[in-house]
């Protein structure tokens, strides 16, 4: 009867610690609609514009502005 009640304690702590483990990542929205940039012009020739975009910042969108990328 000992053993019973032992292994069931074990059992229920073992289950209580698994189950605490179990986490699930609630659902992002849907993303923005796109913001509309104005390209300002290049700083110097061999410039290339790189489009803003939306990242997921851990609990929303945030938007990641358009900007120059120097090309090789």
């Amino acid at each position: 009867m000992k053993i019973r009640s032992v292994s069931l304690a074990v059992w229920m702590t073992m289950s209580a610690a698994l189950m605490s483990a179990c986490v699930v990542e609630p659902a992002r929205p849907p993303q923005p609609a796109p913001v509309v940039e104005v390209m300002p012009p290049p700083p110097a020739p061999g410039y290339r514009w790189t489009k803003g975009h939306y990242r997921w910042a851990g609990n929303h969108w945030a938007w990641v502005p358009g900007h120059w990328v120097a090309v090789y």
